[in-house]
């Protein structure tokens, strides 16, 4: 028989059932935080994703610098490209309202505050111009036989996230993340877009070598795999 571990409760003469009670009140009493991934339910989403004009969606800040019209005049969006400013914090209302003044400019459809905040900015049918083309095409984060030249401006609907400035690898804020796991949903039903054709801006085009642009807020979407005109209904 080999020698008893000393630092064994029974060793030292303690029972073992208090610890064990301890140890599951600690779990039970000491509050956890819920995954990042995790998104709280918007109510009656199917009804509010096929509204016009300014549609109030449950927990989350949205600033229509113009109204909606009809999703079906802008099937043309097929996917969401997720886009980081490399711009300071406080500088989303600004962009969205140059976008607004010159819809087909540089830039996107809609933008988001650190706070989470926000900004539409254009028109849904409007096309401005972002991405360049899908032109990576070496699998470097993600199989690229479907994109390549494939996710382009004219069926991509675009995602800015301000505030990763001076430090372009500084991560979207927490706001951000929660907003965006609410808005994401918004769109995938408004213009039935399925999880898998929400990408980020460096899965589909050469960047920045110092960051992945867009990376972390498209995984946390698919990760949702909100299924639109299904998980709506429930």
């Amino acid at each position: 028989m080999g020698r008893r571990n000393s630092s064994c409760p029974r060793a030292i003469g303690l029972p073992r059932w208090p610890l064990v009670a301890l140890a599951l009140a600690a779990f039970v009493l000491v509050p956890r935080p819920a995954p990042a991934e995790e998104s709280p339910a918007v109510p009656d989403l199917a009804r509010l994703a096929r509204l016009a004009g300014e549609p109030k969606i449950p927990g989350l800040a949205i600033v229509y610098l113009v109204p909606l019209g009809d999703p079906a005049a802008a099937k043309h969006w097929k996917h969401i490209l997720v886009h980081q400013t490399e711009g300071p914090p406080g500088s989303a209302r600004s962009m969205a309202q140059a976008q607004a003044a010159n819809p087909t400019k540089r830039g996107v459809t809609l933008w988001v505050e650190t706070d989470g905040t926000v900004y539409w900015a254009t028109a849904e049918t409007a096309i401005p111009t972002h991405g360049d083309g899908a032109n990576r095409n070496d699998n470097k984060y993600i199989d690229n036989a479907g994109t390549y030249r494939a996710v382009t401006q004219e069926n991509s609907l675009g995602v800015e996230f301000v505030g990763n400035h001076p430090d372009v690898r500084k991560p979207p804020s927490a706001d951000q993340v929660r907003a965006w796991l609410i808005l994401v949903r918004f769109l995938q039903e408004r213009y039935g877009i399925p999880a898998e054709h929400i990408y980020a801006h460096n899965w589909i085009d050469f960047k920045d070598r110092r960051y992945c642009e867009g990376c972390e807020l498209a995984t946390l979407a698919r990760k949702l795999a909100y299924r639109p005109g299904e998980d709506a209904a429930r």
